[in-house]
């Protein structure tokens, strides 16, 4: 194996290397680093707007009211197939 390669392999296996274990942190700097963390993702959010968080409301309401109408359809028919099979075998 050529010396670049090497180097290579050299970097990418000691960068997943595991640690050895003196590094531990107590559970409560972990929890405190885990809440610094949550607060700057956070800031990263593009929050949406008021007036485009009712738009998505009013599609969402909708879309599963136009579902249920739908499923309500299906079950109706359903229904009215079962009758007429008991009635018919009946």
């Amino acid at each position: 194996m050529s010396r670049a390669k090497e180097d290579a392999v050299k970097r990418t296996t000691d960068a997943i290397k595991k640690s050895t274990g003196s590094e531990k942190k107590s559970t409560k700097e972990r929890l405190v680093q885990w809440f610094r963390d949550l607060r700057s993702e956070l800031k990263k959010v593009v929050w949406p707007t008021k007036e485009q968080t009712i738009k998505n409301t009013i599609i969402a309401l909708a879309v599963t009211f136009a579902s249920a109408i739908v499923l309500w359809g299906f079950d109706w028919i359903a229904g009215r197939g079962v009758d007429a099979l008991i009635k018919l075998v009946g």
